[in-house]
């Protein structure tokens, strides 16, 4: 038979709160007016207009910005990152730009003193991302890597189970993800952020420290192939955690695999048969869970997107709270997947322009040699993530 939780009920009725409930419109302002904010903006429609209202929305192209605010009904529409960061009726913003630009454009928002919900990966390198955090604390402002996995009831009815210990003692998590994304050229460009690693990889790796807590691996193998362009195109994870605790991630942009991921422990297992980045099936023990989306009002770039909507509602509920960052994605544990990224890179031969200057105050990238051409930083097609 198929389950649904007491737990993920509650947190659908979170996302679909009672009319007579006191609350607070979080007024988001999107940066980026690309393939992943779009898919964002119609996840915000699902939820109570209330609660979530995009008031404003920023691209380098004023007319694609312009464009977006029509289809989106947004109120504002700006040619430039600083006027985002500027306006006043912004409550926080979303960094839904290509990867080599979190970094500047998070520091840009939180500097304004905006909150700020960025796409995943948080930045190109830990450095970076001990930055981010650095920022965001001076200025006392919520930051949150947006790992939407995490706020998948599936998600949390699995952290539900480990912290009950329902599996027994777990030992082994495997998770792989692939899709056909070699011709994608924000995929093979250095200078877009391009390779599986940084793009499919952390939601692996954030998988493996979800299952076996935030800590460094003991231990990190990884082994890859490499794409024409010098980006990473199929990547293998060991992950060995202390407690004699191992992750396998595979992950690749030559074909599409189902996405499948598997929690084993001493007394069970918990298998997710597909879509380990955006779940809505999960099997206990043989017996199957399920939590449907709901539909979505138009069409979606990417499958499940429309799940944008439970980490939303998420960081309003953060906000609400008076919370600098979130207890299910916390800053530290960005940080510790950007150490594990970095190392993963690092073995495999792939570095951007940033970690030449970050070599020697990361823990994955210090005393090594590996070099980078140095290229203009400078990202005209910001518009078109995932592209």
């Amino acid at each position: 038979g198929i389950r649904i939780s007491i737990r993920s009920l509650a947190l659908s009725l979170r996302c679909n709160p009672k009319k007579s409930e006191p609350s607070m419109a979080i007024r988001w302002g999107i940066c980026s007016a690309g393939k992943i904010s779009h898919d964002f903006l119609v996840a915000l429609t699902t939820l109570p207009p209330e609660d979530h209202q995009a008031v404003a929305i920023a691209s380098r192209d004023l007319a694609r910005s312009q464009e977006y605010a029509r289809k989106h009904s947004i109120p504002k529409a700006y040619g430039t990152y600083e006027e985002l960061a500027h306006d006043p009726d912004v409550d926080i913003v979303y960094v839904g730009s290509v990867h080599p630009q979190h970094h500047r454009l998070t520091i840009l928002f939180l500097r304004a003193k905006k909150n700020v919900l960025c796409e995943k990966p948080l930045a190109m390198n830990a450095a970076e991302v001990r930055d981010m955090i650095r920022v965001a604390r001076e200025h006392n402002v919520f930051l949150m890597e947006g790992f939407w996995t995490r706020f998948f009831p599936v998600s949390e009815e699995i952290r539900f189970l480990l912290a009950r210990k329902a599996l027994g003692d777990v030992k082994v998590v495997q998770a792989h993800l692939g899709f056909p994304m070699k011709d994608i050229q924000r995929l093979v460009d250095k200078k877009l952020g391009g390779g599986v690693i940084l793009d499919l990889g952390c939601y692996c790796v954030q998988f493996a420290s979800m299952i076996f807590g935030p800590e460094r691996p003991q231990s990190i193998v990884a082994s890859g192939l490499l794409h024409g362009t010098g980006v990473d195109e199929t990547v293998s994870i060991i992950l060995n955690y202390s407690g004699n605790r191992q992750a396998v991630l595979n992950v690749t942009m030559m074909i599409r695999l189902p996405g499948g991921a598997l929690i084993g422990g001493t007394e069970g297992v918990i298998q997710i048969p597909s879509h380990m980045n955006c779940p809505t099936i999960m099997f206990l023990k043989g017996e199957r869970w399920e939590w449907p989306l709901p539909p979505s009002p138009e069409p979606l770039f990417f499958e499940n997107d429309i799940g944008l909507r439970y980490e939303a509602e998420h960081v309003r509920q953060c906000l609400l709270d008076g919370l600098k960052e979130s207890p299910v994605m916390p800053l530290s544990e960005s940080e510790v997947i950007a150490t594990i990224l970095d190392e993963i890179r690092r073995q495999i031969g792939v570095f951007y322009d940033g970690d030449e200057a970050t070599k020697g105050q990361s823990d994955a990238t210090k005393g090594q040699s590996g070099s980078t051409t140095k290229t203009d930083t400078a990202i005209k097609n910001d518009c078109f993530f995932y592209d």
